[in-house]
């Protein structure tokens, strides 16, 4: 605001108090900065799909808009004023689109007592339906084209058109902005679009009217910026160029036009303002006109009678605000000195329309969620409503962003918008950023040959993308090594499956070891690609088609503009790699590019790929064929046939025998050919196999099940046993978990996995840590090489002198406990101390422990992250840069330095008071399908409190819930299961509710649902598989765009180790209104932030309450006990689930395969379930019709018909498990 302004303010103070703002976006955001400025409060409005804009959050208040669709809703002005009113609003500003040039909305505010800022109704009325404007224009001697009145019929449409002469345009009498016009070459596309137009205008614009007028194909669009007081005096403030449009919308305005003569703009603002003073305008204004580049002439076009998106263009070159004029004028009917003393126009000014849309599809729109947005903040206004997290609906206008440059001449406003672009990175969904920059710095926009035929005659996008046309099964990005460093707060790294397979990919095409590629899961994807570069195709055999051609995987191929890349199906393995010169211009989240689709964020968009999505390439991407290394036939690893059986190298540990499984069942274990179960995926791969021998009957403190320890990070790699059930935890599985790992898959082995796929075959055999690390360092040669041969590990190893799980152990002395460091695969020591039983002193030393190795002075080289569980520490090293037998020195030494007396510890606990539902429906839900998908009867079933409370000899339901409000948990750890997610204990040992984990685990539970463990509570931080008791739901505590302040530091989990949790209760209702606020961060939760858990107080505490805290153990031991009992006696043999047999009958298919040579048989690429069978016997198919849909690797894969053809036999059911080659169904061709 200029200072101008600023006294005319303080001179006049019947200033408005509050304005409604009526919009949405941007210009919200805009309009609400100049009301801030003046001291006038903003009142916003917004939709339910609007819930989390960010217009939302700019004004001071924001309502949100009931009774109508999302799509409709900024439409209902009698809603709108309703509000005004309500809110106490005095008046309303309408921005652009929507209600802003209805002349019934201005009426009826003026009607209810609200001052419209804007033009009056009866303006809006004159100007706004076109067969009007014409007579006026005509009255104030502008130039008009050839052009009809209101056509009545078709007919008469006809014979207009004949008169005034083909191409015309037909136009809705009350369009705007380019809304309700088309042009019409000849009789024939005049026919066709008569009623269509017609519609649409009764549809979009409330009124039929229809009229021609001559086309000007070689035009460009000149508009004049005009303000008037209402009383008879206007201005014109310069003309701006809006001739680059698609879809008749404009994308790039410029100030002043270029390529005027002064005459020229002399007459056209003098022709603006006759117009203007005719009718005595108020407010801002544009009077646009179409200018014949062939004869030179101008034309009247219409006027908008509003604020227009290209205003800034105009406030750059006279350094003034129209908004605050017209919310002056509005406010006292007066206009600031500036508006009278207007300086010339110094510069030139650009705008660029930022909008979701892409422009390889004819601007079609996009949609989803803005993962990554910058904007420099140098030398360009943005005018924007977005951020990272910002969902784009399908609901509105395209329109993100308006970026504004202002040069001392046109050179130079251009080199500061193509500046601009390129700095900007908007990222998530599909815009038209890489449009706008080729627009930009193309010659034709340079030298000023700008028309409305620029962009579909004079400029030709060139996209450096690939195009998505089919998706394939699960193509995702991903890159190498992966989201690292956030293992403790349990980020999986996620990256390759097959790692091995993925850097050959980048060493073919000449990447860098960190670019991102494709990964393709069973079925690859279609890919059309818009520029030439150079590709290597990885991993499993595979058909892969370039242009009808076959090509050869494992070696660079050169693709051209234009050519069409198709994928079959994987035949020897799971998946395969794309990787392409210079990978994918995508964002980085928490320093990777790769997909987390469980936790929805990284990649594109957070997910998988699909149809239409646009994949730009890097800047590093070019096609020269002299950077392409040789490659040989030696780098291709072995893939098994059907029948043969995956063989893959394990180290011993962490845990194994004597103290959790027998040492026969480990000897069982390796001698075992493991079945891989259908519903494997890249969380893990569950294994079909003998039931474990358990060396012990229960868990303790941990759980009832043999399986459950206290909470422990586990290694990728590891073979995890939730129950009964082994899973290879794999690169997207979790971090911190309660159940015990035997064995652990050296790094260099990890690939097979990747490549392994249901019904597969899998015999592990132990091998010594330097063998895993010569395997290591030999396929790292190869990698970088290419040359020799992929290494095979040694099988000369007997199992009895391989497996010793720990590698070092120290015996519990007087100032320190017990500690074992266990092997945990190939990269990894488990660090634990004391006892199976809970000791919080332990957790403590765990602490003194970290800031040891955290301190400079004892920093070890070589150890990647360190990650706490509840009485463990795991150690991530690069054993190629220290040994195990080093790193093991180094930590006894530091162990042997730590402080032997460390009860007067304190440490930072901040207090968080989180908001839970007791028993909510989703928590319900979660439970019921759990029930109906994996397991009908349990200790825990129906009602998991129910469980709890017998379990710890609680008196009632009441007694379950009391306990949950009146604990304060301590957190131990972070990333139970995932994102953050805490592991906590509560302080209070009366409050220790001891259960089972679901054993075989769910499948599912919903994001921030709080469940019990062992004795531990949980908030599920996203959607995800778990096994623990869940009692209600509370906030989300993973924020991916931290979008919360609560969320301290710009990390996207909100709790830390030793915070404390504290419930209180809310019903469901006010918990979802909570969870929405607190998402979009309009709602703080208290933390109390100077607080310290004194660890010697709570000795004295411990000491106190003694003889209370050992009658409640006592009593809850002896429920305990008898519930063991219990689930012996009546579920454990119901339950036996020995996963090495077969259900037969369950996977039988038909022997009905006779193939006549006519019938179309139907036949399952994969192994799975049959989810949904959408046709039935006799039924008529399309060709590329739906069939079958199976579940497999927790996708869902559709089986489509190949002809035209009708259902001849059904030869399978719903809920069978099929395998590959299984024929489902049978078609006769018609």
């Amino acid at each position: 605001m200029n200072i101008l302004a600023q006294n005319f303010i303080h001179t006049h103070t019947n200033m408005f108090k509050s304005v409604l703002i009526a919009n949405r976006g941007e210009i919200v955001i805009r309009v609400a900065r100049t009301l801030r400025q003046l001291g006038i409060e903003s009142i916003g409005i917004y939709s339910e799909a609007d819930r989390y804009s960010g217009h939302v959050i700019a004004v001071d208040r924001a309502i949100e808009l009931k009774g109508a669709p999302s799509g409709e809703i900024y439409l209902h002005g009698d809603l709108i004023i309703e509000i005004a009113k309500k809110e106490k609003a005095e008046a309303i500003f309408p921005g652009y689109g929507f209600l802003s040039e209805n002349a019934d909305f201005a009426r009826d505010c003026e009607s209810a007592g609200l001052c419209f800022i804007g033009p009056t109704s009866e303006q809006i009325y004159q100007l706004g339906l076109k067969h009007i404007a014409y007579e006026l224009a005509f009255e104030a001697n502008l130039p008009l084209l050839p052009h009809t009145g209101i056509l009545s019929d078709l007919e008469e449409a006809k014979r207009e058109a004949s008169t005034i002469g083909y191409p015309v345009m037909l136009k809705s009498t009350a369009g705007s902005g380019g809304k309700g016009m088309t042009r019409c070459s000849n009789e024939e596309e005049l026919i066709n679009m008569f009623e269509k137009v017609r519609r649409a205008a009764i549809k979009f614009l409330k009124n039929d009217g229809v009229y021609l007028e001559r086309c000007i194909d070689d035009a460009r669009h000149i508009e004049i910026q005009i303000f008037g007081d209402g009383q008879g005096h206007i201005i014109g403030l310069s003309e701006r160029d809006c001739s680059i449009q698609r879809r008749h919308q404009k994308i790039v305005e410029e100030a002043p036009a270029p390529g005027l003569s002064d005459n020229d703009r002399v007459y056209l603002r003098d022709a603006a303002i006759r117009l203007g003073s005719l009718i005595k305008y108020r407010s801002a204004g544009t009077v646009e006109f179409v200018y014949d580049r062939s004869s030179h002439e101008f034309y009247f076009l219409e006027v908008n009678c509003r604020l227009q998106v290209e205003h800034p263009v105009t406030e750059s070159i006279f350094n003034i605000d129209l908004v605050e004029w017209m919310i002056i004028l509005a406010s006292s009917g007066k206009l600031p000195d500036t508006y009278y003393n207007l300086s010339s126009p110094t510069g030139v000014a650009i705008e660029v329309r930022l909008c979701s849309e892409d422009p390889l599809h004819d601007f079609r729109p996009s949609s989803g969620i803005i993962h990554e947005v910058k904007f420099p903040q140098e030398n360009v206004r943005i005018d924007t409503w977005i951020s990272n997290g910002t969902e784009i609906t399908p609901y509105y206008d395209s329109l993100l962003a308006k970026m504004i440059v202002h040069g001392k001449n046109r050179q130079e406003a251009i080199e500061k918008m193509c500046s601009a672009l390129n700095k900007t990175i908007l990222l998530g969904i599909g815009t038209n950023l890489d449009f706008l920059r080729q627009v930009i710095s193309s010659s034709n926009y340079f030298n000023d040959d700008i028309s409305l035929k620029f962009l579909t005659e004079y400029f030709q996008y060139k996209p450096n993308a690939i195009e998505i046309l089919e998706g394939g099964t699960y193509t995702t990005i991903q890159d190498y090594p992966g989201r690292t460093g956030y293992w403790h707060i349990g980020v999986p790294p996620s990256g390759p499956m097959d790692d091995y397979a993925f850097r050959i990919g980048n060493r073919l095409v000449g990447n860098n070891e960190n670019a991102c590629g494709l990964e393709c899961t069973l079925i690859g994807p279609t890919i059309r690609f818009h520029q030439s570069t150079i590709i290597a195709i990885t991993g499993g055999s595979m058909n892969a088609i370039l242009d009808d051609i076959s090509i050869d995987l494992w070696k660079p191929i050169r693709v051209e503009k234009g050519q069409i890349l198709k994928l079959g199906k994987v035949i020897n393995g799971c998946r395969c790699y794309i990787s392409i010169r210079g990978g994918f211009d995508l964002p980085f989240y928490l320093g990777s590019r790769s997909t987390f689709v469980l936790g929805k964020f990284g990649g594109y968009a957070g997910r998988i790929l699909k149809t239409g999505d646009i994949l730009f390439l890097g800047k590093d991407n070019n096609d020269d064929d002299d950077e392409i290394p040789i490659s040989n036939d030696n780098i291709i690893p072995y893939y098994p046939n059907k029948d043969e059986e995956w063989q893959v190298a394990v180290l011993n540990g962490p845990h194994g025998s004597p103290d959790f499984f027998t040492s026969d069942y480990i000897k069982t274990f390796f001698s075992t050919s493991w079945k891989v179960h259908y519903n494997s995926n890249r969380l893990g791969i569950r294994l079909l196999g003998p039931k474990p021998i358990w060396s012990r009957t229960n868990g303790g403190d941990a759980g009832l099940h043999p399986s459950n320890i206290h909470d422990c990070e586990y290694a990728i790699g590891s073979i995890n046993f939730t129950g009964d059930t082994p899973i290879i935890l794999t690169c997207d599985g979790p971090s911190l978990g309660g159940f015990v790992c035997p064995v652990t898959i050296i790094k260099s082995e990890l690939w097979k996995i990747g490549q392994i796929k249901p019904n597969d075959r899998i015999h592990f055999y132990p091998i010594t840590f330097d063998q895993a690390l010569q395997l290591e360092k030999q396929q790292d040669y190869l990698i970088s090489t290419l040359s020799s041969s992929c290494p095979s590990p040694s099988k000369d190893l007997s199992i009895e002198s391989s497996f010793e799980c720990i590698l070092e152990e120290l015996d519990e002395i007087k100032t320190r406990p017990k500690v074992i460091y266990r092997q945990a695969g190939d990269h990894y020591i488990l660090i634990e101390y004391g006892s199976m039983n809970l000791n919080l002193h332990n957790r403590f030393r765990i602490h003194f422990l970290m800031e040891k190795l955290e301190n400079k002075s004892h920093k070890i080289n070589g150890i990647l992250e360190l990650s706490p569980g509840v009485r463990s520490l795991q150690i991530k090293y690069d054993s190629r840069i220290i040994h195990q037998k080093d790193l093991l020195k180094k930590l006894i030494e530091i162990e042997n330095d730590l402080p032997s007396n460390y009860k007067d510890l304190r440490i930072k606990s901040r207090i968080i008071y989180l908001p839970l539902t007791f028993e909510d429906s989703s928590t319900l839900d979660s439970v019921q399908r759990y029930k109906e998908t994996v397991r009908e009867t349990a200790p825990w079933l129906p009602n998991n409190v129910d469980f709890i409370q017998r379990i710890n000899g609680l008196s009632s339901r009441d007694d379950v819930k009391k306990i949950i409000f009146d604990s304060s948990y301590l957190i131990l750890g972070l990333g139970d299961v995932y994102l953050g997610a805490p592991c906590a204990i509560p302080i209070d040992p009366r409050h220790r509710l001891v259960t089972s984990k679901y054993n075989p685990a769910r499948t599912f539970t919903a994001e921030g649902i709080v469940g019990i463990g062992g004795v531990y509570m949980c908030i599920y931080g996203m959607d995800s598989p778990g096994g623990y008791q869940l009692i209600g739901r509370s906030l989300p505590i993973w924020n991916t765009f931290t979008s919360n302040k609560s969320f301290q530091d710009k990390k996207p989990w909100l709790l830390r180790f030793f915070d404390q949790v504290r419930f209180y209760s809310v019903d469901e209702n006010e918990l979802l209104i909570q969870r929405q606020a607190f998402r979009d961060g309009r709602l703080q939760i208290r933390i109390i932030e100077d607080n310290e858990f004194d660890l010697n107080e709570y000795e004295e505490f411990l000491q106190n309450e003694s003889e209370s805290i050992k009658n409640f153990i006592e009593k809850r031991d002896q429920a305990f006990n008898k519930e063991v009992s219990h689930w012996k006696n009546d579920f454990e043999d119901k339950n036996d689930d020995d996963d090495s047999k077969v259900d037969e009958e369950n996977n039988e298919i038909q022997d009905d395969d006779d193939d006549d040579g006519v019938t179309k048989l139907i036949r399952s690429d994969v192994c799975g379930n049959v989810w949904k069978l959408l046709v039935e016997e006799n039924g008529e198919v399309k060709i590329d019709s739906p069939l079958i849909i199976l579940e497999a690797m927790k996708m869902e894969l559709v089986i489509r018909s190949p002809i035209n053809g009708k259902i001849q036999s059904i030869l399978c059911h719903l809920g069978q498990l099929i395998t590959t080659d299984d024929i489902l169904l049978k078609i006769k061709p018609l």
